[in-house]
């Protein structure tokens, strides 16, 4: 039995990580300060004795012993991590320093959520690990791009320094289960709004390109790379290499829910990335991984679960 921490343990991913890590008999610690994380997406393991939640904010260093730690915690959509862009920066950066010490004072491996975003507006498409990306510094979304970009930069100088057990993932867009529905998120506004009967709002000419990967299946991913060869650090992209334009994204979910929402068109906020599509031979060549879930049959379970919370 493995002891393991999850920050971020009470969002979105975290909550699934969590949930898969019990049934395959870990003993879990859940860290969130419930900034946009909710006990509700935990409520259901807390009964669990081998499940523990703490509040605290990982900008703050944490004291427990663990063999592996999961570093999820960071607002990862817009709405969220605009609203305090320095306090975004600082869980990103303060975030994997206090977990990379803790990995390094307990000998445990360390996985670093990361992200697409490192790629910026991509000019090179689709996007290898090898492409360093195209980040706009200064822009209204740095605080998340750049605050992930040094994050990475943290684990791999802690993997130089003091040969830490470092595993780094680029996470593409995911969707299921439990995504908050007012998190700003295109599959959860489209979704929402569908149910809701409101117009459905695409940003720009409706042309700009996204790949969805069923949240399943980036949870196999995330755990195969923690449990993978030592000297296999990554960066690895996980996500799912279907593209799809957010007209086709939008017309799809206006089908599957029977709404008689119309679309709509606004402006295309500041340093939004027009093209997003991983290259992920590198994941199945290491991991043995590739998304198995379409996104139609992805996009059902999500409907149903926003059926129900709605």
């Amino acid at each position: 039995m493995n002891r393991v921490l999850v920050t971020g343990g009470a969002g979105f991913l975290g909550s699934h990580l969590c949930e898969r890590l019990l049934n395959e008999g870990n003993d879990v610690i859940c860290l969130d300060n419930l900034f946009t994380g909710s006990k509700d997406n935990i409520r259901h393991l807390m009964g669990n004795s081998y499940f523990e939640f703490i509040r605290h904010d990982i900008t703050e260093p944490i004291y427990v012993e663990v063999d592996q730690i999961y570093n999820l915690a960071c607002p990862a959509s817009p709405v969220h991590y605009q609203h305090n862009p320095i306090k975004t920066a600082k869980t990103s950066v303060y975030g994997a320093l206090n977990t990379l010490g803790l990995a390094k004072r307990t000998g445990a491996r360390i996985l670093q959520a990361s992200t697409s975003e490192v790629y910026g507006d991509p000019e090179v498409h689709p996007q290898p690990e090898s492409y360093r990306g195209c980040v706009n510094p200064i822009g209204i979304r740095a605080c998340y791009d750049e605050g992930k970009r040094m994050a990475e930069t943290l684990f791999f100088d802690y993997y130089r320094m003091h040969q830490v057990e470092i595993k780094v993932m680029r996470i593409f867009n995911t969707y299921g289960p439990r995504m908050n529905p007012n998190d700003g998120r295109v599959v959860s506004n489209f979704i929402v709004q569908a149910l809701k009967g409101q117009n459905i709002t695409i940003y720009g000419d409706g042309k700009q390109t996204r790949s969805f990967c069923y949240v399943d299946d980036l949870i196999n991913g995330m755990i195969k790379l923690m449990n993978s060869e030592k000297d296999f650090t990554g960066p690895v992209n996980i996500g799912n290499p279907g593209e799809f334009t957010m007209l086709e994204l939008a017309q799809k979910i206006i089908e599957l829910t029977g709404s008689n929402s119309q679309i709509v068109y606004e402006p295309l906020p500041s340093d939004d990335p027009m093209q997003r599509k991983p290259v992920i031979d590198l994941a199945k060549e290491k991991l043995g991984w590739q998304p198995t879930v379409q996104l139609e049959e992805g996009l059902l379970k999500t409907i149903d679960y926003f059926k129900r919370i709605l």
